[in-house]
């Protein structure tokens, strides 16, 4: 099993939340204390329910299921990109087409122009056209390529949905569960926790927690399509035992109160400088 450890967590700044002004009530269960007017995740509980969701990924990749990786953020949109073809998955990280779940034959027939509008790009018939008609061809080959180069392969809906911000990704998050989709998503503390099968509690704005969270969830997906690759048998579902549940409570690895408080007094996330999107709320904390 993928795991993750308090070492990385604090030195991708993890544990860093939004403005105490910001959070949402719900997340309250998932924040250790506050600093500075910002809420410090609770990185015992990240640590623990990351181990649960990167279980989850690796039994459902070693069913020969699909994984939609999600995350169209900027921040978020290079990692994203990157770990879900290093796993061999589908990916959004530029718009989420609405419809592309609930609407998904619609999807597909776009889906297979693109396919086609890609085929004679490659085989150079756009040189074929007239220079006016080749632009208008080009230009709507990189409008298209935006929106379905990360998706052109999926040939039915994804089996789980792996999201980077589920409070900017809420329409993709509500269409998951219109259809009974399950959703992994890493869960600032400004975001609604209740609509996610498995939360990750964290910073979902830093590069490097973006990094850190999308490579491990990548190898998870690997490992399990790895062991369906070699056995063809679906892996089965691994729970946590009792021993490993009382060692996770009292183990030196799991939470070192002073680690936390070193590396807040140190201001790690000072150096992270953060680009707010568009027509969104400032990331800078």
């Amino acid at each position: 099993m993928v795991g993750i450890s308090l070492k990385e967590l604090l030195e991708a700044g993890v544990h860093f939340g939004h403005q105490t002004k910001k959070r949402n009530p719900k997340m309250k269960k998932y924040i250790y204390n506050e600093r500075n007017g910002i809420h410090i995740v609770d990185l015992q509980q990240t640590i623990k329910l990351f181990e649960e969701a990167s279980r989850f990924m690796s039994n459902t990749a070693a069913q020969g299921k699909t994984v939609l990786f999600v995350g169209t953020k900027k921040q978020a949109q290079d990692a994203i990109a990157e770990e879900a073809a290093r796993a061999n998955m589908p990916y959004v990280n530029q718009r989420w087409l609405g419809g592309l779940l609930t609407n998904f034959v619609t999807v597909k027939r776009s889906i297979k122009k693109f396919k086609e509008l890609e085929k004679m790009k490659v085989d150079g018939d756009f040189e074929h056209f007239s220079k006016k008609d080749a632009a208008k061809l080009e230009k709507k080959y990189k409008k298209m390529a935006k929106l379905f180069s990360g998706i052109k392969d999926l040939e039915a809906m994804p089996d789980a949905l792996f999201v980077i911000d589920p409070r900017k990704e809420q329409i993709a998050v509500g269409e998951a569960q219109k259809l009974n989709i399950p959703v992994v998503a890493v869960v600032d503390t400004n975001c609604d926790p209740d609509p996610i099968d498995y939360v990750i509690p964290g910073n979902d704005d830093a590069i490097r927690a973006i990094k850190l969270f999308a490579s491990r969830i990548a190898d998870a997906v690997a490992e399990g399509k790895n062991q369906f690759a070699s056995t063809g048998v679906p892996m089965p579902m691994v729970e946590e035992s009792a021993a490993e549940a009382a060692s996770a409570d009292g183990s030196s690895e799991v939470i070192d109160q002073e680690l936390i408080e070193m590396s807040i007094s140190k201001g790690v996330y000072d150096d992270e400088v953060l680009e707010a999107d568009e027509d969104e709320e400032d990331y800078v904390r």
